[in-house]
C-alpha cells in the first residue's frame, strides 16, 4: 500500500551544507553587509552638508574599501568553486523522470512561495519531472540520484524511496505490499540515448547512479523509478522521449 509519512512520523536526515552552498550563502550575506555599510555610509554623508576635508577623504576610501572587499571574495571564491570542481568550472545537466507507486504515478511537491524550484540552486526540479543540476559541483556524487532526493528534501536507496509530496511524505519500500495485496519491489530503470539510438537498462545501484553530462533531454537520461512486482524492463517512457521518437530525432537500438 501506499505509505505516507507525516512531520514525526519519517525523519529525513540533513546532510551537511556543502561548500559550493557554504561559499554561495556566504557571498550573500557578504553582499548584505556590504550595503548595509554603504547605506550607513551614505546617510552620514547626507547628515554632513559641510564636510571637512578628512571626513571627505575618509567616506571616499570607505566606500572604495567596502566595494573592493566585496568584489575579492565574490571574485575569489568563484574562482575557487570553478578550481576545485571535478568538471573544472558550472555544469548544466538534466534528466526527465517519473515515479510509479504500485501502477500510479506520483511527483514531487509543488514550489511553494515565490521560489519556482524545490530543492537548492545547484540540485532541484521545478515542477517538470526533470532533475536539474546546474552550477559547480565538487564531485561527481553530487550528480548522482541519491543526491537529488536528499536535496529535495527526500531519501532514496537500493529498496526505499521517500519524496516530499503535496499530500505528505510517500514512501516506496521494498516488502510493502501494493493495494491489489502483491508484494512491491522498488526498481530504477534508465533510458540511455548514444548516436540517435535509445535503449534502456536495468539499474543494479541506483542511489550512486550519476545522470549523464547532458543538457538536453534526449540524449539526456530518462530515469524510470517502479515500486511494483519483479521485472526485467519497463514499458514506461519519459515525454521527451516519446516525443522524440514521433518526430524521428531518435529510435530504438
Amino acid at each position: 500500500m501506499e505509505v505516507l509519512a507525516h512531520g514525526a512520523e519519517e525523519e529525513i536526515v540533513q546532510a551537511a551544507p556543502l561548500l559550493d552552498q557554504t561559499i554561495r550563502s556566504n557571498s550573500v550575506k557578504f553582499t548584505i553587509i556590504s550595503l548595509a555599510i554603504f547605506l550607513i555610509l551614505t546617510l552620514i554623508s547626507l547628515g554632513f552638508k559641510q564636510k571637512s576635508g578628512w571626513l571627505k577623504y575618509a567616506l571616499y576610501f570607505s566606500f572604495v574599501l567596502v566595494a573592493l572587499i566585496n568584489t575579492i571574495y565574490l571574485s575569489g571564491s568563484t574562482i575557487y568553486l570553478n578550481q576545485q570542481s571535478t568538471t573544472g568550472g558550472p555544469v548544466h545537466y538534466h534528466a526527465d523522470y517519473q515515479i510509479w507507486n504500485c501502477g500510479k504515478q506520483i511527483e514531487l511537491a509543488d514550489p511553494e512561495g515565490f521560489s519556482n524550484k524545490i530543492g537548492t540552486n545547484v540540485t532541484h526540479e521545478h515542477n517538470d519531472n526533470r532533475i536539474h543540476i546546474e552550477g559547480v559541483i565538487l564531485d561527481p556524487s553530487q550528480a548522482s540520484l541519491s543526491h537529488f532526493f536528499r536535496e529535495v528534501g527526500g531519501s532514496f536507496d537500493s529498496d526505499h524511496l521517500t519524496i516530499p509530496a503535496d499530500e505528505g511524505m510517500i514512501t516506496m519500500e521494498t516488502g510493502n505490499i501494493c493495494p491489489d495485496g502483491t508484494s512491491g519491489i522498488l526498481q530504477v530503470f534508465v533510458f540511455k540515448t548514444i548516436n540517435g539510438e535509445f535503449f534502456q537498462q536495468k539499474v543494479i545501484n541506483p542511489k550512486d547512479y550519476v545522470i549523464s553530462p547532458q543538457g538536453s533531454v534526449p540524449p539526456g537520461d530518462c530515469v524510470i523509478f517502479e515500486f511494483g512486482p519483479l521485472k526485467e524492463k519497463t514499458d514506461r517512457l519519459c515525454n521527451f522521449y516519446e516525443i522524440a521518437v514521433l518526430k524521428g530525432e531518435i529510435h530504438e537500438r
